[in-house]
C-alpha cells in the first residue's frame, strides 16, 4: 500500500497530540509515606479474564503492610516481655521441707530418743533491693520498642513497595509509548517502501533496511521492559498474598493474587507530597512549599531542594523522632535499668525460714511408767549473705552493664549518622532530578518536537533526509521515555524522603 507523505505528516501531528495528553495529573496527600489524594476506588477480587485487574499505588502498599507476617511476629514478641515483665515482679516460690531428725540408727525407734521429730518447714527468699521492680520495669521498657519497631518496618514496606510499583508503571508506560509509537514507524517503513518502489523522491533502499531495524529494536526494547514489568510484577507477588489464613483463603482470593502477574498500574502517575515542612528552617520550608503549589498548579517542578539550608541540628531534633531511633531510645533505657539491676547486687539477699518439729511420748519402757508427753518443737530464722568480696564480681558486673549502655549509645549515633547521609544524598539526587525536569520541560521535549517536525517537514518537500526523520523519531521517542523516567525517579526520592520525616504515631494503647 502507498501512503503519501502528507499522509504520514498528518499522523505524526496526531500522535504528538495524542503523546501530550497521555500523562495527566493528579494530586495525592502522602498519608505517613505514600498516601494519595486521588480518590481511588478498590477494585474486586474477582477477576475478569477479560480484563486486567488494577492494582494502585495506595492498594499495594495497604494490601502489603496488612499482610506483612512480620508485624503479627513482633506484637507476639511485645505481648512475650510484657507477660515476662509481670512475671518477673512476682516473689520467688517460697519452698516447703518435709524431714526425720535425730532418727537412732540402732532400731529407728521414733519414739526412742527426745530429740528424734518429724519436721516440716517453710523457707522464702527475698531478691536483694529492688531486683524485682527493676526487672518488670526493664521488661516493660524493652517491649515499649516493639512498637516503634513495627512503625519502622511499615514505613520500610511502604517504601520498598512504593518503590516496585513505580519501577513496574515505569515498565509499563515505557511499554505504552514504545507500542503508540510503533505504529508511526510502521508507517515510515511503508512510506519508504512505496517511495523505493515506485522511484520517487531519493529514497534509497538503505532508507528501508533502517525502518525495518528501528521496528526490529523497538520490539527488542518491548520484550526487555516487558521482563522488567514482570520481575516487579513478581517481586510484588511476595508482598501482597497473605499465607497466614490459608483455610478462609477463598477462590477469588487466589485468582486475584494469581492474576498479580498480568495487572495494569493506571494511567496516572501518584503525586507523592513532600511533607514535615514545619520541622525544616524557614527559607527551606517556604521554597518546598512554593514548589509544591507549583507543581499542582503548573506541574511544573523547577524548584530546587537545598540540603545545606537545613540545619544539621535540626535534623537530628527531627530524626530523634524517628521511631528507627525512638526503638534505640528504648534499648538504651532498658540497658540503663541494668546497671541498677547490677547495683542491687551490693545489697544482701534476706531470707526468712520456719519449722515445726513433731516429736513422739517417750515409751513406757525407758520410763517405768505411763510414757511422758514430749513437748513439739517451732523454729524461726534469717539469712542473708554479705556481698563484701565486690571487686572481682559485683564491681564488674556493674562496669559491664555500664558498656553495654554505651554501645547501644554508639548505635544510636551511627543510625543517626546514617539517616543524616541518606538524607544528603536524597535531597541532593531530588535536586538533580529536579533540574532536569525543568530543563526537559521547558527546552528539551519542545526543542526535540520542533526538530521532528522540521524534519518530516523537509522530507515531505524532498529536502530532507529519510533517515534525518527516523533518528528524530527516535530522538523523540526516547526523550519522552527519559522524561517519564525523572517523574518517577522524582516520585521514588519522594517516598524515601519521607521515610525521614515519619512522625511518632504511636499511641498509649500500642506500648
Amino acid at each position: 500500500m502507498f501512503l503519501n507523505k502528507s499522509t504520514l505528516f498528518t499522523n505524526f501531528i496526531l500522535m504528538n497530540l495524542s503523546f501530550g495528553s497521555m500523562f495527566m495529573t493528579i494530586t495525592v496527600d502522602a498519608q505517613d509515606l505514600s498516601g494519595t489524594n486521588s480518590s481511588s476506588t478498590n477494585s474486586s477480587k474477582t477477576i475478569n479474564t477479560n480484563v486486567k485487574s488494577v492494582l494502585t499505588f495506595e492498594m499495594a502498599i495497604k494490601t502489603a503492610q496488612k499482610n506483612d507476617p512480620w508485624l503479627s511476629g513482633n506484637a507476639h514478641q511485645q505481648q512475650a516481655l510484657k507477660l515476662m515483665g509481670q512475671a518477673s515482679n512476682s516473689l520467688p516460690d517460697p519452698k516447703v521441707s518435709f524431714g526425720l531428725a535425730n532418727l537412732p540408727v540402732g532400731g529407728f525407734d521414733f519414739s526412742q530418743v527426745a530429740m528424734t521429730q518429724a519436721q516440716i518447714g517453710i523457707s522464702q527468699v527475698f531478691p536483694r533491693g529492688d531486683t524485682l521492680a527493676l526487672k518488670s520495669q526493664q521488661y516493660k521498657t524493652q517491649s515499649e520498642a516493639f512498637p516503634y519497631q513495627r512503625q519502622d518496618r511499615e514505613a520500610k514496606v511502604a517504601v520498598t513497595v512504593g518503590r516496585l510499583w513505580l519501577e513496574a508503571y515505569r515498565a509499563q508506560q515505557s511499554i505504552t509509548l514504545i507500542e503508540n509509537n510503533r505504529a508511526l514507524f510502521e508507517q515510515l517503513a511503508d512510506v519508504a517502501q512505496a517511495n523505493y518502489s515506485s522511484a520517487l523522491a531519493r529514497t534509497r533502499q538503505q532508507d528501508i533496511v533502517r525502518a525495518q531495524l528501528e521496528l526490529t529494536r523497538l520490539e527488542e526494547r518491548l520484550d526487555k521492559l516487558r521482563q522488567q514489568k514482570s520481575q516487579s510484577e513478581g517481586m510484588l507477588f511476595q508482598w501482597l498474598i497473605n499465607f497466614a489464613d490459608t483455610a478462609n483463603t477463598t477462590t477469588a482470593d487466589m485468582n486475584f493474587y494469581m492474576d498479580l502477574y498480568n495487572v495494569d498500574f493506571g494511567e496516572q502517575l501518584p503525586q507523592i507530597d513532600l511533607h514535615r515542612f514545619d520541622l525544616l528552617d524557614a527559607e527551606f520550608s517556604q521554597q518546598h512549599q512554593q514548589h509544591h503549589q507549583q507543581q499542582q498548579q503548573q506541574m511544573q517542578s523547577s524548584q530546587r531542594v537545598d540540603s545545606q539550608r537545613v540545619r544539621t541540628s535540626t535534623l537530628i531534633q527531627r530524626f530523634e523522632y524517628h521511631p528507627s531511633v525512638q526503638a534505640i531510645n528504648k534499648k538504651i533505657t532498658a540497658t540503663k535499668t541494668q546497671v541498677h539491676i547490677a547495683e542491687q547486687k551490693y545489697k544482701p539477699q534476706w531470707g526468712v525460714s520456719a519449722s515445726y518439729g513433731y516429736r513422739d511420748d517417750a515409751p513406757s519402757s525407758i520410763t517405768g511408767a505411763a510414757g511422758i508427753e514430749r513437748d513439739d518443737l517451732f523454729s524461726i530464722g534469717i539469712s542473708f549473705d554479705l556481698p563484701i568480696f565486690t571487686e572481682n564480681k559485683q564491681d564488674k558486673e556493674v562496669q559491664s552493664a555500664i558498656s553495654k549502655t554505651e554501645a547501644v549509645k554508639t548505635e544510636k549515633l551511627l543510625l543517626l549518622r546514617e539517616l543524616l547521609s541518606a538524607y544528603s544524598n536524597i535531597s541532593a539526587r531530588l535536586d538533580g532530578v529536579k533540574r532536569r525536569q525543568s530543563l526537559y520541560k521547558s527546552k528539551l521535549l519542545p526543542q526535540i518536537h520542533d526538530n521532528a517536525e522540521a524534519t518530516l517537514s523537509a522530507y515531505n518537500n524532498d529536502d530532507g533526509d529519510f533517515l534525518e526523520v527516523v533518528r528524530s523519531r527516535i530522538a523523540v521517542l526516547n526523550t519522552e521515555i527519559d522524561e517519564l523516567n525523572l517523574d518517577v525517579d522524582e516520585q521514588q526520592l519522594n517516598l524515601e524522603l519521607n521515610y525521614m520525616f515519619i512522625g511518632n504515631n504511636v499511641t498509649a494503647g500500642d506500648k
